[in-house]
């Protein structure tokens, strides 16, 4: 064979060779595609995704409300209008049931960006003024307001999760608005609040209340000294009660001791659980079987105060307190 005919077969070999690499590369390639592609198609549909959701949200469960929606919102092919509606409901339950601002705030922006043409965009900036006072940022919600000024008042949110209850205007109340409203109560007063005709009662109440406030709001009110004041108050009061539950809470509760050490603190107070008859004598003293549950109401109240008394020590010492009382005659 001569020389140029081997190196012709050498070439035509080698092209033949980079040819089925390049199509075993094809095939490999659309193979994975095709598996990525399955993989990432929601094994749930869209509808029974979203119902999902708005049942998490109605149970109260706002955190697995919002990894719901988000999932919702990040593998499901919908359209933009929708998309604008589902980042709305994830910012406000940010905003308004779970107080995440930061949060909040950014999903509003997400919408401010990404669907500037949304009639939502006047209540997103609304909203997002009020993410930013309560960041303690008044110059950017400033700056936001004045941007945001000649929108039209006829841009009105969607409604949220569940059956629409009632209406002011165009602002919708629903099923889950009321559920949340009742859950916030005291459980005494919410025991009282069983039959139809009590929240409906409850819901006018409600109403009442916004109607008050945001003709407050529209009368600057808000910015008021007497109320900006008391808002202050009302925050520190709010803080100081926060940190007390989180602290005297996590330090005092009745799952940090035994049994033993309840039926140790009846024994050393037997007399607050004595029977006496009419003339005020003892008449008999219970087992401590039958007064368990008030007795460690009373233990744990106990652990509560010396665990407050513990904290307000430590802090008048972290901070140097000093009171002069022989300045007071």
């Amino acid at each position: 064979m001569s020389r140029f005919n081997f190196l012709k077969k050498y070439l035509l070999a080698r092209r033949e060779y980079r040819q089925k690499i390049s199509l075993l590369m094809f095939i490999g390639g659309a193979l994975i595609f095709t598996s990525c592609q399955s993989e990432l198609k929601p094994q749930i549909s869209a509808e029974k995704k979203r119902e999902l959701a708005n049942s998490l949200y109605n149970q109260q469960l706002f955190e697995q409300a919002v990894t719901e929606y988000t999932d919702y919102l990040t593998h499901y092919p919908i359209d933009e209008r929708e998309q604008a509606n589902i980042s709305y409901m994830i910012a406000n339950i940010y905003f308004e049931r779970l107080h995440d601002y930061e949060n909040a705030l950014a999903y509003y922006l997400r919408i401010k960006h990404y669907y500037p043409e949304s009639n939502l965009q006047t209540e997103v900036s609304k909203k997002m003024v009020g993410c930013l006072e309560r960041l303690r940022r008044s110059t950017d919600a400033q700056q936001i307001m004045e941007q945001t000024a000649a929108l039209a008042e006829s841009q009105k949110p969607v409604s949220r999760p569940g059956e629409v209850i009632a209406r002011i205007g165009d602002h919708q109340i629903t099923s889950g608005d009321l559920q949340y409203e009742l859950s916030r109560l005291p459980v005494y007063v919410k025991d009282q609040i069983q039959t139809p005709e009590q929240k409906i009662e409850f819901l006018k109440n409600y109403i009442v209340q916004e109607l008050l406030y945001d003709s407050a709001k529209r009368k600057g009110l808000d910015k008021d000294q007497e109320v900006r004041e008391g808002i202050l108050q009302a925050e520190r009061a709010l803080l100081a009660q926060k940190l007390l539950q989180q602290e005297i809470e996590s330090e005092a509760k009745l799952e940090n001791y035994t049994n033993a050490d309840v039926e140790l603190y009846f024994k050393a107070n037997k007399e607050k659980y004595v029977e006496k008859d009419r003339e005020g004598k003892t008449s008999r003293i219970p087992a401590f079987s039958e007064v368990r549950e008030r007795v460690a109401q009373d233990f744990i109240q106990e652990k509560q105060q010396e665990a407050y008394a513990r904290l307000i020590e430590r802090l008048m010492i972290a901070e140097n307190v000093q009171i002069y009382e022989g300045k007071f005659k």
